[in-house]
């Protein structure tokens, strides 16, 4: 009896927990994957990829060993599904990338240029016309985990600007904080390095 019940717990409870888990890791690897190709670091891709399709094959072999067990298919779906979550809340937690940001200042941007500037953020402006007439248009480029601390610049400098913010996928040329190392795995995701302009 004993041994019935602990075949029934692993088929239905321990075994749709383990798919679930291993989908998790699998489809959390592979949208970090599609987020850095599309972010432009190819190099680790294949490694990611590698990991992922791994995982993938342990999951679905023990998926075709149970056909008979929905809760299997219920373990395999919940963990596709949360995995693209976790996935997508790592990569934002890493906050990898280049971001450009466009600044529509409403009152002098001298200030803002000038903070901006000091704590090593490339700015370039522009004149332009606005529906109430001459605005200035500021753009800065910036790694994507030092855009809190730029917004920060902007919003205590310039209240109530109106920015837009979009990924770069590509930056050529620029400047670089002394001393900015590009790890040899990771062709520099985890580098610490401001660019300027």
């Amino acid at each position: 009896m004993e041994a019935i019940i602990s075949i029934d717990l692993y088929n239905w409870v321990i075994l749709p927990l383990l798919i679930a888990f291993a989908r998790i890791l699998d489809v959390s690897v592979g949208t970090i994957r599609v987020i850095f190709v599309s972010r432009g670091f190819k190099n680790i891709a294949p490694f990611l990829g590698f990991i992922e399709v791994i995982i993938w094959l342990l999951a679905i072999g023990q998926i075709m060993q149970q056909l008979d067990n929905f809760m299997c298919y219920i373990g395999y779906g919940t963990g596709f599904a949360a995995g693209n979550y976790i996935g997508i809340i790592i990569v934002e937690k890493m906050s990898l990338g280049t971001v450009v940001i466009r600044i529509i200042p409403k009152k002098d941007t001298t200030a803002l240029v000038e903070n901006l500037r000091i704590a090593n953020y490339g700015v370039t402006t522009m004149d332009a016309e606005g529906k109430t007439g001459p605005v200035k248009i500021l753009f800065s480029i910036v790694k994507k985990k030092d855009l809190k601390v730029a917004l920060e610049i902007i919003n205590t400098h310039n209240p109530n600007a109106f920015y837009t913010i979009e990924e770069v996928q590509t930056v050529n040329e620029g400047y670089f904080k002394k001393g900015q190392k590009k790890h040899a795995l990771f062709g520099g995701i985890f580098s610490s390095s401001q660019l300027r302009k």
